[in-house]
């Protein structure tokens, strides 16, 4: 694909360790809970979420890993802005960074099981704090599928259609993973065994759209106003 090739002088200082953020933040994301998933006692990856590694002893690292990582999305979102004089895009990687944050604040219930001797599923939410959980988690997956989208139509505008076309997949990918999981955490009897598995598909689909989006612009950001996809606006 071209849209990696440098382009353009490179970032400034500032700009550049914003974008850096983007790179960072996904794969210490995905390599924490991967590390918290293997070492937890009685915690399946396969079978349970990512969230229900907050719950229990230990659980406040997951509850950090949340926050740093949200953190790290929100500086991505500000280069994002700056490298792009765009609107939208950005708002939205903030949003879902913004999610992710609050995905650490607001502990989830317990569900599938973990911890040992809780119910496969709770007939309604055991405390506000959860069900806020699961309300800013879901607003969080909807921005980020729609920054796919909405960046996939700045690429198509843009003439370059291997990213247009990898950032539609990488939404489509997203939403069909996560909606699997959903299924499956629900307790469907043919999901449920693996609603862990599909969780962490959607989310690697996503982190590793961001951040290759990150290098992307830090590779080839040229300077003055800027399409969506990151070239240079031509003189109207």
């Amino acid at each position: 694909m071209r849209t990696l090739t440098p382009a353009g002088p490179a970032p400034a200082a500032g700009p550049r360790r914003l974008l850096l953020c983007g790179v960072v933040a996904g794969p210490l994301f995905v390599v924490a809970f991967l590390v918290q998933g293997a070492l937890r006692p009685h915690y399946d990856p396969l079978r349970h979420p990512v969230s229900s590694l907050a719950l229990g002893p230990g659980g406040w690292v997951q509850a950090v890993n949340f926050v740093v990582a949200g953190l790290l999305t929100l500086a991505f979102a500000a280069g994002l802005r700056r490298a792009l004089h765009r609107v939208w895009g950005p708002v939205l990687v903030g949003v879902w960074g913004a999610g992710l944050i609050c995905a650490g604040l607001f502990t989830t219930d317990p569900v599938s099981g973990y911890p040992p001797g809780t119910p496969g599923l709770l007939s309604e939410y055991g405390s506000g704090h959860a069900a806020l959980h699961d309300y800013l988690s879901l607003a969080a997956f909807v921005a980020l599928v729609a920054t796919c989208f909405v960046f996939a139509v700045g690429f198509a505008r843009d003439r370059e259609f291997g990213w247009a076309a990898y950032s539609v997949a990488s939404g489509a990918g997203f939403t069909a993973a996560m909606a699997a999981a959903t299924i499956a955490f629900s307790q469907d009897p043919a999901l449920v065994a693996h609603g862990g598995l599909y969780q962490r598909v959607a989310v690697t689909i996503g982190w590793a759209w961001l951040a290759l989006l990150a290098l992307r612009l830090l590779r080839r950001r040229p300077s003055g106003p800027r399409t969506p996809a990151g070239r240079p606006r031509r003189p109207s």
